[in-house]
């Protein structure tokens, strides 16, 4: 890989190999260094930790240089919002403005319609909201729409997939972003490269189940892909798209690191802000000694886990933030299939962990107080298929367990206002 590609990409980092290769690929297609579009959408399947929200910055900076785009448009998951504004932060080597949009619909409207028009813009939303104010992103009118966690758009008929559609088909130039293979099902690929490029698979769902599925099962109502056309699938699918593995970067370090900050509700804050300004108070009027801080350390720590403890012993549930951020990263895992390591401190938590899996009905192992069977949890999640996820209990499961059939460990750790308490 030449040294010219680096220079080219707008970034205080140096990039790995494949990193590079990846930003050349999309270039290309988008047609920047021949004025040739080859295609409208790429797609970058690089696996978690790979550093694809890198090379996106890095497209979206060269193609701004280029005179290409002016207003881009990020739609991600409702818990990565805030990792897509600290990645501009950190690499972005050229001018940008950067609106997260946030609060109610009205808020997020009025965000919008103060933006002015000088300039790179850059706007990040959640898929949630995208589709509810598709009349004003569509008036924003982005010049290229990035889509991160595309699993998001695998089922055609939803509101959000049918949003998503609609704004691309106005930008210039479409992102797709995921960690693997576009799926394990074939079939959800239409809806995915129906935002990308409809020229690869067409726009039409019905001709697109028709080219490459026959109907089987009872009724004649299950699509089953026909084997034969794997071949020209592929090639079509991968026609646009840039693939990428972690086995396959020897220039990665071995372990990488991921913050995600979560925001308390406002009631939850509310609460945090008055059990801290208590504690403030009662250490105040008595003798200052480890066990009186921990103490309210802990209370705090509660807080942020989405729980309380009152004094009668009854655990009340006063957020929902933390567990509501778990599903979009227990969604990429599996449709990366990986298996995920959830790691918590407190028993309500693991029990709101648990009652999430089962009601995605995911397979999982927990080693936490009261499990006698440890050794049993920890070889079932080792070795069994079918068990996706093991939830530890930090007290009882953080030493002495291997878990290598992960390939991600969640850490749901608190983070207290200040320090310095």
């Amino acid at each position: 890989m030449s040294n010219n590609i680096e220079l080219m990409m707008p970034i205080k980092a140096v990039p790995y190999e494949h990193q590079k290769r990846a930003f050349e690929f999309t270039c290309d297609k988008f047609g920047v260094f021949d004025n040739r579009l080859k295609s409208r959408g790429v797609a970058l399947l690089m696996e978690m930790d790979t550093g694809k929200t890198l090379v996106s910055v890095a497209v979206v900076g060269c193609l701004y240089q280029h005179g290409k785009v002016d207003r881009v448009l990020v739609v991600a998951p409702l818990s990565i919002l805030g990792v897509w504004q600290e990645e501009f932060d950190k690499f972005a080597d050229f001018p940008y403005t950067l609106t997260i949009l946030k609060g109610t619909a009205a808020k997020k409207k009025e965000q919008l319609a103060k933006l002015s028009g000088e300039g790179l813009q850059i706007v990040i939303v959640n898929y949630e909201s995208a589709w509810r104010l598709e009349k004003e992103l569509l008036a924003y009118n982005a010049d290229l729409i990035v889509a991160d966690e595309g699993h998001k758009l695998k089922e055609n008929r939803t509101s959000q997939s049918k949003g998503m559609h609609h704004l691309g088909d106005k930008a210039k130039y479409k992102l797709l972003l995921k960690g693997t293979v576009i799926t394990n099902r074939e079939m959800d690929v239409f809806s995915q490269y129906r935002f990308l490029n409809p020229q690869i698979f067409g726009t039409s769902f019905y001709s697109f189940r028709s080219q490459y599925f026959d109907m089987g099962g009872y009724g004649l109502h299950t699509p089953i892909f026909r084997k034969w056309m794997t071949d020209d699938f592929l090639r079509k699918m991968h026609s646009i798209a840039f693939r990428v593995t972690k086995s396959e970067c020897l220039d990665l370090p071995e372990i990488t690191e991921e913050v995600r900050s979560v925001d308390l509700e406002r009631d939850a804050l509310k609460i945090y802000d008055a059990i801290e300004d208590e504690s403030y108070a009662e250490l105040d009027d008595s003798e200052v000694t480890t066990a009186n801080i921990l103490t309210r350390l802990l209370r705090l720590s509660q807080i942020t886990g989405g729980h309380l403890t009152d004094d009668d012993g009854a655990v009340n549930n006063v957020s929902k933030a933390k567990l509501d951020a778990l599903p979009d990263i227990i969604d990429t895992a599996m449709a990366e299939d990986k298996k995920l390591v959830i790691m918590a401190r407190f028993v309500p938590e693991l029990d709101d962990i648990q009652e999430l899996l089962e009601k995605k009905k995911i397979g999982y192992a927990v080693v936490r107080g009261g499990i006698r069977n440890r050794d049993d949890e920890i070889h079932r999640f080792q070795y069994d298929g079918k068990c996706r996820v093991f939830v530890g209990q930090i007290a009882a499961a953080g030493l002495g367990i291997t878990l290598t059939a992960a390939s991600t460990m969640v850490f749901l750790f608190p983070r207290l206002q200040h320090e310095q308490f």
